[in-house]
């Protein structure tokens, strides 16, 4: 009988189950705590409930555990500064989309050399998810693989789906099970319809077929999530971060019955990819916010230093550069929020 599976299949190998990690890196009771309250703050903040705005600041993604930690100490130092006016979750990005080719994270290359040692890749991210919430500090991720979640997404406070993934299927069913509210980003192209279809979507019971804690294959049914929002990054005809593109995003949710609180990200298109950028965009945003358009967050790519180099093994890169998009450095960071906080604080 001639073979007709896996012809193009050139290894398989197990893998550790979501148990299995989670024993070896169990959940704290201080991790968990965190993660709860802050998700009841950031669906506060998605309700207008809590005044404050959300911050998602840190690097574009993560390639070494050792600085991130340190830019979580300075967060951790930071925070007390601005949190009056200002509720900061720190991105923690383990896995990045890619339009052709390109490194795909931490997860899934921790050792920047294309080996895939997967299973070191969940072990990372799980380690340094469970020391920043141990500092206090609620982490934000985009969700990409289906199956990660059952890996990690106990000791995240919020997930986003990018603009790449936000019209899948896939992920607008996983999102519906996620446990942490989603944002969800308008397309590459600048259109907002694929994001409130997804918030539509995500929104309903949905069954399909992913894998248990046990690594299984299973049937998940899901409750629907009801804290989907929409998050504007710009597109190909440039930003959408202005008080007209707010007004009109708003409306748009407004016609499905939808949340019109609208989170901005400060990098992608909406700063053209010139990290400096972002600060003339926080700048709008907070004026925006002090006028009570319906923004109730932002997000910034920030780094310890500025800048971007290509991906290497990490014994050959420039500690706290990043490997993806060029970030803001730390001083930067700090000078931009502080100054955003002085305005807000006028109120």
């Amino acid at each position: 009988m001639e073979q007709t599976a896996d012809i193009r299949i050139t290894g398989i190998r197990k893998l550790v189950s979501p148990n299995q990690l989670k024993q070896q890196l169990p959940l704290t009771e201080a991790s968990a705590s965190l993660v709860a309250q802050s998700r009841r703050v950031i669906q506060a903040i998605l309700d207008g409930q809590d005044p404050r705005l959300l911050a998602i600041v840190g690097p574009c993604s993560i390639h070494d555990p050792r600085s991130a930690l340190d830019y979580a100490g300075r967060l951790q130092n930071f925070i007390p500064k601005i949190s009056d006016r200002l509720y900061v979750v720190m991105r923690v990005y383990f896995e990045k989309p890619r339009t052709s080719l390109g490194w795909r994270g931490l997860i899934l290359d921790p050792d920047i050399n294309g080996t895939y040692n997967i299973e070191k890749g969940l072990s990372l991210a799980r380690r340094l998810l469970l020391n920043i919430t141990q500092m206090n500090i609620p982490t934000a991720t985009e969700v990409l693989d289906p199956i990660v979640p059952q890996y990690i997404a106990d000791l995240v406070s919020w997930a986003a789906v990018g603009a790449r993934t936000t019209e899948s299927q896939t992920h607008r069913e996983m999102a519906s099970g996620l446990s942490m509210p989603v944002g969800f980003k308008n397309s590459t192209d600048g259109s907002l319809d694929n994001a409130v279809h997804a918030i539509i979507s995500a929104a309903q019971q949905r069954s399909f077929i992913g894998i248990d804690q046990d690594g299984e294959t299973a049937v998940l049914t899901t409750t629907g999530n009801p804290w989907g929002h929409l998050i504007l990054r710009g597109g190909k005809d440039g930003p959408n971060y202005g008080e007209d593109h707010i007004l009109q995003a708003a409306e748009r949710l407004r016609a499905h019955q939808l949340r019109p609180r609208l989170i901005v990200d400060t990098s992608h298109a909406n700063s053209g990819k010139d990290p400096t950028r972002q600060l003339f965009v926080l700048d709008q945003l907070v004026q925006s916010f002090r006028k009570n358009l319906p923004i109730c967050g932002f997000m910034m790519e920030s780094n310890l230093l500025g800048g971007r180099q290509e991906p290497a093994p990490l014994e050959t890169l420039q500690y706290g550069v990043s490997i993806t998009d060029a970030c803001l450095g730390w001083e930067a960071t700090e000078a931009a929020l502080l100054e955003a906080h002085r305005k807000l604080k006028t109120d």
